[in-house]
């Protein structure tokens, strides 16, 4: 790809004293990083596929100036994974560190008052450690991670329909969510904010604003990329085409009053956007701005909501004390890569093969942004292999917490790849990726090797699904058990080479095997 940011890290690379020097350069920092103890921004897109953003697809046709700006002000990951290839599966490996499929439920995605969470009692989460280590902690957002909400009689519901929901006593708390994670302040969705059967904001641990009526579809939208909203319950203050706003001033909101409050405390703020996940409502104020339809539009909203957040550090003076991480929780969307492909020769995918819940590369590698300034050289791009898993071990080396065995089993520090220190060796020797079937649908990446332990995508039915059908290809072996590509000849994954490579398969089955039974796929920790 040849972009700007690409130029600069060549011309980068090619200074061996440059490289030098900001290696020393950043042996001091370090040290100082974990005394700074940095704010820590996290930025979670919903369906946001790799081809979606213009610095990772010089083709595309929509503008994303205030995500390809972060990219040229950090680091910019060409390889970086989602642990699964759907929603909450890949909340949960962000926030703990840990595969899901290592867990009862690991699979599941909630919704309506569906529960409990997802995260058990006691496990250490990626907030809980940071705030134990003098952090103000703040999730906003979509949580889709489990609740336990309660009946009148104080029963748990864990009814992710529409009776579910109607059984909701909302004068009780709700259990299992951000605060009992390790956030200390929640606004929020308890699922997909647009999607689900329950259209209300929580505030901490309750609903202010219980729902009281049916959602009139009629009020809203109808086209190609809005057909995807059950018809639950709706609280008065719930608009389904400002969501991003709401979520947006929140977390503004936030970081102007915990910097007058309480500037002396770093913060870790979680802003878990409902952009792009279908249905593609974006604010009248971007609709029809994007010359790509209403998805087009959806994605401008979302990079204009970064860029807001960017300006909000940069007014608040702690931009240069922050880290900001930006990423998506899996590939694009089935309807949004059928209509935009047809409607405005834009490809989410792009170049890979699949989409959401295929664990063909398209369905879980994702954008993966770093910015910290003085700490990262502004315009590097990386091709290490990257897990969100790996946020977790990344956060605890910079402020300094010794991660115990049984937490972020499968989180590697990316310092290293931060810093741009020279190395024969990865970070990560391998990574694996959760199909949407659970954990009967495992893949796993080594090097230029990608393994698919199941047969086909281990998501979609393209034989069977009318927007999929064109893009199936043929399989020389269509009941195989499992399949193997080497991206860097193959980067469609369209050759199966597990007949003509039967040692890489046997290395693959073998280290695949060797992960599930040590439960775990980080080194010990001492």
């Amino acid at each position: 790809m040849n972009d700007p940011a690409d130029c600069r890290f060549r011309r980068l690379r090619s200074l061996g004293l440059a490289a030098s020097l900001w290696a020393v350069a950043w042996a001091g920092t370090v040290a100082a990083a974990a005394e700074e103890r940095p704010n820590v921004l996290v930025i979670l897109a919903d369906d946001l596929g790799y081809g979606d953003v213009g610095c990772y697809n010089p083709e595309s046709r929509i503008a994303t100036p205030h995500l390809d700006r972060l990219a040229a002000q950090g680091m910019r990951f060409t390889d970086a994974h989602a642990p699964c290839t759907v929603c909450t599966p890949t909340r949960y490996g962000l926030l703990t560190g840990q595969m899901p499929f290592r867990v009862p439920n690991g699979g599941r995605v909630f919704s309506g008052a569906g529960g409990p969470s997802l995260i058990a009692p006691g496990k250490l989460t990626l907030p809980e450690m940071l705030r134990q280590e003098g952090y103000t902690t703040a999730c906003v957002g979509k949580w889709h991670l489990g609740l336990t909400f309660y009946d009148e009689a104080g029963a748990p519901i864990h009814d992710g329909g529409p009776e579910g929901v109607r059984r909701i006593d909302h004068d009780r708390r709700i259990d299992g969510g951000p605060l009992d994670c390790g956030f200390d302040s929640f606004f929020g969705t308890a699922c997909c904010p647009t999607t689900d059967w329950l259209y209300a904001y929580i505030d901490g641990a309750r609903i202010p604003v219980p729902p009281t009526g049916l959602l009139d579809k009629s009020t809203l939208p109808n086209h190609d990329y809005s057909l995807d909203n059950r018809r639950g319950l709706q609280a008065s203050d719930f608009d389904l085409e400002t969501v991003d706003l709401e979520f947006l001033e929140r977390s503004r909101t936030f970081l102007r009053e915990h910097v007058a409050e309480t500037p002396e405390r770093p913060f870790f703020l979680f802003h878990s956007a409902q952009a792009v996940h279908l249905p593609s409502f974006p604010a009248d104020q971007y609709k029809g701005k994007s010359g790509a339809g209403p998805h087009g539009d959806f994605i401008l909203e979302l990079d204009d909501v970064v860029g807001e957040l960017m300006t909000t550090l940069d007014e608040l003076g702690v931009a240069d004390d922050t880290l900001v991480l930006f990423t998506s929780d899996n590939g694009p969307e089935v309807p949004s890569v059928y209509h935009m492909r047809h409607d405005h020769d834009h490809d989410g995918a792009r170049p890979w093969r699949g989409v959401k819940r295929d664990n063909w590369e398209g369905g879980h590698r994702v954008p993966f942004l770093v910015r910290w300034p003085g700490r990262v050289a502004p315009g590097a791009v990386s091709d290490a292999l990257v897990s969100l898993t790996d946020v977790m071990a990344t956060a605890a080396e910079i402020v300094g917490y010794e991660l115990p065995n049984d937490a972020a089993e499968d989180s590697f520090s990316l310092l290293p790849v931060l810093s741009s220190e020279p190395s024969d060796n990865p970070v990560r020797p391998y990574l694996l990726v959760q199909g949407f079937r659970g954990r009967g649908t495992l893949a796993l990446r080594r090097g230029d090797w990608a393994y698919l332990d199941h047969p086909g995508s281990g998501g979609n039915d393209y034989a069977g699904h009318p927007q999929l059908r064109e893009y199936q290809l043929p399989e020389p072996a269509p009941e195989a058990r499992f399949s193997l590509y080497n991206l860097e000849k193959d980067p469609g994954q369209r050759d199966d080479l597990a007949d003509v490579e039967s040692e890489v398969v046997e290395e693959m089955q073998s280290l695949l095997q060797k992960t599930k039974a040590e439960g775990r796929s980080a080194p010990t920790r001492d």
